[in-house]
């Protein structure tokens, strides 16, 4: 048996960072929308190792490979998969593209194996925003992420721009707390200077998503999006809503 399951980015359409709490996270409160960009998660049944194409990634310590451990676990059995993943969402970039790969391999490995069991605890504890991922579209995300209140669809396009520059979740929180709670993007910059000249190249129209390193703009068409990114020296991309 094989499968292919569409791993798809986020983006913020607002955030708000209410503040630390006691087991080290923090606590948020967003507006988040799946797009169609997305990853491919492919699973077959036998266990045959994680290999990737794409754009490249730790293999290692892999969020396909952290969800796999945690179905395992709370199932008490031996799920054998071969995990390939082509990779399309930028690393480090503040699109989910890790925890939507892990949500991906949750609803592929029980699809597989027909496994009875809910996911939104299993993908809670796997990582932040993975619950949002097991169903996708426009929600209202609180908490550290566990909290997903679906919300009505609402189409648009979006062009999105990469410097090419991986941030740490964890080290954009942590400058969050240091600057005494400025926004994240001011806390992206201070991890990583060279992202306020990017944000400025831009110009007006453009937000960051997530704890960054990506900026998007969203139009209400796809020219208009296109029309954004002409010109532009990085990664680009232009996507509609999911």
């Amino acid at each position: 048996m094989r499968l292919e399951i569409a791993a798809h980015a986020k983006l913020n359409l607002d955030l708000q960072v209410i503040g630390k709490r006691a087991d080290g996270y923090h606590d948020i409160r967003t507006t988040m929308q799946t797009i169609e960009l997305h990853d491919l998660l492919a699973i077959t049944q036998g266990d045959g190792g994680f290999t990737t194409d794409g754009m490249r990634i730790d293999t290692t310590n892999n969020s396909v490979r952290k969800a796999h451990e945690a179905l395992q676990d709370i199932t008490h059995s031996k799920l054998p998969a071969t995990f390939h993943l082509t990779k399309r969402i930028p690393p480090g970039s503040g699109m989910g593209g890790a925890s939507s790969d892990a949500a991906a391999a949750l609803k592929g490995l029980r699809k597989m194996f027909n496994l009875d069991i809910d996911l939104e605890p299993i993908a809670a504890a796997v990582a932040s925003d993975v619950p949002l991922f097991l169903h996708g579209g426009r929600a209202r995300v609180e908490g550290r992420g566990e909290r997903v209140t679906p919300l009505p669809p609402d189409l648009a396009w979006f062009a999105i721009a990469w410097p090419h520059i991986e941030l740490s979740t964890q080290a954009v929180y942590k400058a969050w707390d240091d600057v005494n709670g400025h926004d994240l993007t001011q806390a992206a910059q201070h991890v990583e200077p060279r992202l306020k000249p990017f944000a400025t190249m831009l110009g007006d129209g453009w937000r960051m998503t997530g704890s960054g390193s990506a900026f998007f703009k969203q139009t209400d068409t796809e020219n208009e999006a296109r029309t954004a990114i002409r010109g532009l020296d990085c990664w680009t991309a232009v996507t509609t809503t999911k």
